[in-house]
């Protein structure tokens, strides 16, 4: 009676915690809408959801458990539409001379695929920051917040403060383990994605001390999150950092390497306090911030890794200089390098982050070329890797609004028009968006032949859409997950996006939910009926 009176009254003060809102979070549902259970609130409701999970899954198998995964690898294509690769492995055929439809990705060949659920707790649409708070911490959340159970609003300062609301990442629980972890991005590794490894923020864009205080927000209370990977845990233990995003470090009286300025108000940089930090703990490092760096780093492997390659994001592959900016699959294979050297092994997340930037800007040239960069890296990672006691995940956050359509012939241009053509016969592309910033205004009502425009072919040309809008929209499709490696085949069916981090760390070995390692240690469902019986034909025969 108590225990439930207690429940009622927790679950009471979380709705109400909840209900804070501001003008990005409507005090009430839009008309039509249906509030969420108020379970999911609760992170121990996701982490129950993915234990039944897992324990049903092992029920199933039949086939002898292995032991767990030393090292396990996640890659995230942001914004990986199920449209985006089949596209992207067309063009890669096409590259290649080929007619393309019958080329692969190269982790479209792992034995195992799933699929996972990307809803967020108050959304029908995912964005980047309540996805990675499910695929990295185990727990769905509202739009917007990173690293938060769903008791917190976004830009609730106070109500992240909350214990019970603060989620730990399963890079936390690789390290609690006593392994290493590392992160990766073609992005700013402040963003979203790989925020979501270390950062706890009720606001994804709380990058720097500048974007807090803008939001009338005490930084004493909510550290920005490009702090909390400097100076906090989990961030400050990982081994390798390496994406882009240079300006959040540098106060806005400085310039970077590159010319870019600083964008912090507070006077620090941080990039000097992260290696201050190493030099008082006595071990070797290195801040890089071009290719060449990047590649010492690969010779020397020092025990710490801080690579800020751009001011910004990555440049877009079809857009970079090679001479000054890595490659995905380079990025990852230093990664892979240095984190290798921890006996008990190791966690990495790898995310090819343009992928999303490009679908937003009806970019689809772009968008198909930085999946393919994340299937070279995914390549390279394979080759590094041993498939007996590592696990690799690929997988989307959400999907975007891009449609591979019309009744093109076999080996036609992806990146072309259609074969077929609108009621008034005019051209349409193979590819296009329902939504997005690349609407044409009609000419005498019909639809303009975009195939005459004389830009048609270059990286940055905007694909044709039907609804005007700033930036194109993600979609609420499911998205992919691939697994290859130890336990790969706990990662089949259809499932919560909030189960990934948990599986992970099921093959694994690690975190406080069920392990691979319990199983084998156990005799298998199948074998317990083997097992009684032989124990009753012992008895009989003495």
């Amino acid at each position: 009676m108590l225990a439930s009176v207690l429940t009622a009254a927790l679950l009471g003060a979380l709705g109400a915690a909840a209900a804070r809102t501001d003008a990005h979070h409507p005090p009430l549902p839009p008309a039509g809408a249906r509030a969420a259970p108020p379970e999911e609130l609760l992170a121990s409701h996701w982490y129950r959801d993915a234990r039944d999970a897992i324990e049903a899954r092992r029920a199933k198998l039949r086939f002898g458990a292995t032991a767990g995964a030393r090292n396990v690898v996640m890659f995230l294509g942001d914004g990986m539409s199920l449209p985006t690769l089949a596209a992207a492995r067309t063009l890669l055929g096409q590259r290649e001379r080929r007619p393309g439809e019958e080329a692969q990705l190269s982790f479209e060949a792992f034995p195992t695929l799933g699929l996972a659920k990307t809803y967020c707790v108050d959304a029908q649409t995912a964005d980047s920051a309540c996805s990675a708070t499910a695929y990295l911490c185990g727990a769905k959340a509202n739009g917007g917040t990173l690293g938060l159970s769903a008791a917190v609003p976004r830009r609730d300062c106070g109500a992240s403060q909350a214990p019970a609301a603060r989620l730990q990442s399963v890079a936390a629980w690789a390290l609690a383990a006593g392994r290493d972890a590392g992160v990766v991005t073609t992005t700013r590794i402040t963003h979203a994605s790989p925020a979501g490894t270390y950062a706890h923020a009720a606001e994804r864009n709380w990058e720097s001390d500048a974007d807090v205080r803008a939001s009338g927000v005490d930084v004493g209370a909510c550290p920005d999150i490009a702090h909390q990977l400097v100076h906090l845990a989990p961030g400050n233990q990982f081994k390798v950092i390496l994406g882009g995003g240079r300006r959040m470090f540098l106060n806005d009286t400085l310039v970077d390497e590159e010319g870019t300025p600083g964008e912090r108000a507070d006077g620090r940089n941080l990039i000097e306090e992260w290696q201050a930090d190493k030099a008082r703990r006595n071990v070797s490092y290195q801040y890089a911030w071009n290719r060449e760096q990047l590649l010492h780093a690969n010779a020397t492997l020092p025990e710490y890794l801080l690579g800020l390659f751009e001011g910004n994001h990555l440049r877009y592959n079809l857009e970079t200089d090679p001479a000054t900016e890595p490659t995905l699959a380079e990025l990852t294979e230093v990664a892979i390098r240095m984190l290798s050297r921890n006996e008990k092994g190791f966690f990495l997340f790898v995310e090819g982050g343009r992928i999303d930037h490009a679908h937003h800007d009806n970019r689809a040239r772009l968008a198909l070329d930085e999946t393919i960069e994340l299937s070279a890296a995914v390549a390279r990672a394979v080759r590094l890797l041993d498939e007996a006691d590592s696990l690799v995940v690929v997988t989307a956050d959400h999907t975007h609004v891009m449609a591979f359509n019309g009744y093109s012939a076999r080996g036609a241009d992806v990146l072309g028009p259609s074969r077929s053509r609108d009621a008034d016969g005019v051209p349409y592309m193979t590819l296009s968006y329902t939504n997005g910033p690349g609407r044409r205004p009609d000419v005498d009502g019909r639809r303009p032949d975009v195939t005459r425009e004389p830009d048609v072919g270059s990286p940055r040309w905007r694909t044709h859409v039907d609804v005007p809008l700033a930036s194109e929209t993600h979609g609420s499709d499911d998205v992919p997950v691939f697994a290859w490696g130890a336990h790969h085949e706990m990662f089949s069916g259809l499932y919560e996006q909030s189960h990934v981090p948990h599986r992970m760390a099921y093959a694994g070995c690690f975190g406080g939910g069920p392990q691979a390692c319990d199983a084998a240690a156990a005799p298998s469902a199948l074998a317990l009926p083997l097992v009684a019986t032989l124990l009753a034909l012992l008895r009989a025969l003495a």
